[in-house]
């Protein structure tokens, strides 16, 4: 069975520990409603961006965790 994993970002890339602990998840769609409701609170942790795994394959990322850049996307 997969295991989905967010790995935490600065903006250049270096792994930060998130401010909030993640899970291991068992589908993409609880993922990233997961992140959808941390994302302020990895922001404000030190975070600035997360890419998304399914085991060891990145399926995509990095993504911002600021509101100012989400939205321009």
């Amino acid at each position: 069975m997969a295991a989905w994993t967010w790995r935490f970002e600065k903006a250049d890339g270096t792994e930060v520990q998130p401010a909030v602990e993640p899970e291991e998840f068992t589908t993409q769609g609880d993922a990233e409603s997961w992140v959808g409701e941390y994302w302020k609170s990895l922001a404000d942790g030190g975070a600035d961006q997360v890419s998304l795994f399914e085991d060891e394959n990145k399926i995509y990322g990095p993504m911002s965790l600021h509101a100012q850049d989400a939205q321009e996307a």
